[in-house]
């Protein structure tokens, strides 16, 4: 699997998405990181481990202490994958606004319309 995407499958799941902003603040333990879900550590790992695998985070040793840090490039690379696509929809909502104001700039004003004329076969009304 390309890096792109193993971020964007990393990225897909909540729980490690609310780790990578955890890690946003600053490097810390696999237990610190743990606290917060509702989960065993096990499982837990399993999430470091996907993150991990996509290059997301690096994980140290330092006798009893595992600090996990988080690494920044994979995400730098997926948001400019990301923001080329937002220029591509941004260029094409702005020739639709631009292309909508031409078409609101050429029309006629609306006009009333014009009172129906009784037909041969209608009484006018007000007479019997």
């Amino acid at each position: 699997m390309d890096r792109l995407s193993s971020t964007f499958s990393a990225l897909a799941d909540p729980t490690r998405r609310a780790i990578l902003a955890r890690l946003a603040l600053g490097e810390t333990s696999v237990n610190e990181l743990a606290k917060p879900f509702d989960m065993s550590l096990p499982a837990v790992s399993k999430h470091l481990k996907v993150l991990e695998g996509a290059g997301l985070i690096t994980r140290g040793r330092d006798a009893q202490w595992r600090p996990c840090k988080l690494e920044a490039a994979p995400l730098k690379e997926a948001a400019g994958w990301i923001d080329y696509y937002r220029r591509f929809w941004e260029a094409s909502l702005d020739r639709l606004d631009d292309y909508l104001k031409r078409l609101q700039s050429s029309e006629p004003e609306p006009k009333k319309p014009a009172a129906k004329k009784p037909t041969s076969k209608e009484k006018p009304r007000g007479r019997k």
